[in-house]
C-alpha cells in the first residue's frame, strides 16, 4: 500500500512538473511573431517541434486539473473541499489548523488563474504550430 501511494505521489508531482514546465514554454512561444520561422529568426533547437507534438497531452492535463479544482466538495483535491475543511476548523475553534488550510486554499484559488492562462497560451501555440506545420521549418 504505501508503495503504491508513493508511487502515486511522485507520478503527480511528475505531472505538476510537466505542467509547470510546459506552461513556461507555451508563454513564450506565443510571444513570438506569428509568421513563419527563418534560420536567422529563430534558433536552431528552439524546441517548437516538440512543443507542437506535446501540446494535445499538455492541453489534457490542464484541462483535468481545471476539473478537478472546480469540482464539488466531494472530489479530493478540490477548492470547494479545501474550503469546507476551512469552515470546519474555524467552528471547531482550531486557529491554527485553519490559518494552515486557508494558505493552502488561497494558493489553490490562485493556481485555477494560473492554468486557465497557460491555457489560453497553449491555445496560441497550438494554432502557431498549426499555421507552422507543426514547428517543422
Amino acid at each position: 500500500m504505501y508503495v503504491r501511494r508513493h508511487r502515486r505521489t511522485l507520478l503527480v508531482g511528475a505531472a505538476v512538473a510537466a505542467i509547470l514546465a510546459g506552461g513556461t514554454g507555451a508563454a513564450v512561444a506565443e510571444s513570438t511573431p506569428a509568421s513563419a520561422p527563418t534560420a536567422k529568426s529563430t534558433p536552431a533547437g528552439d524546441g517548437a517541434k516538440a512543443l507542437c507534438k506535446r501540446a494535445p497531452r499538455i492541453e489534457h492535463r490542464i484541462d483535468r486539473a481545471l476539473e478537478r479544482l472546480n469540482a464539488g466538495p466531494n472530489q479530493r483535491g478540490s477548492i470547494a473541499r479545501l474550503q469546507q475543511r476551512v469552515d470546519k476548523a474555524k467552528a471547531a475553534g482550531h486557529s491554527e489548523i485553519a490559518t494552515y488550510l486557508q494558505d493552502k486554499l488561497t494558493f489553490r484559488k490562485s493556481l485555477v488563474t494560473t492554468l486557465q492562462q497557460r491555457q489560453k497560451d497553449l491555445a496560441g501555440v497550438q494554432n502557431w504550430c498549426k499555421n507552422n506545420k507543426g514547428g517543422a521549418s
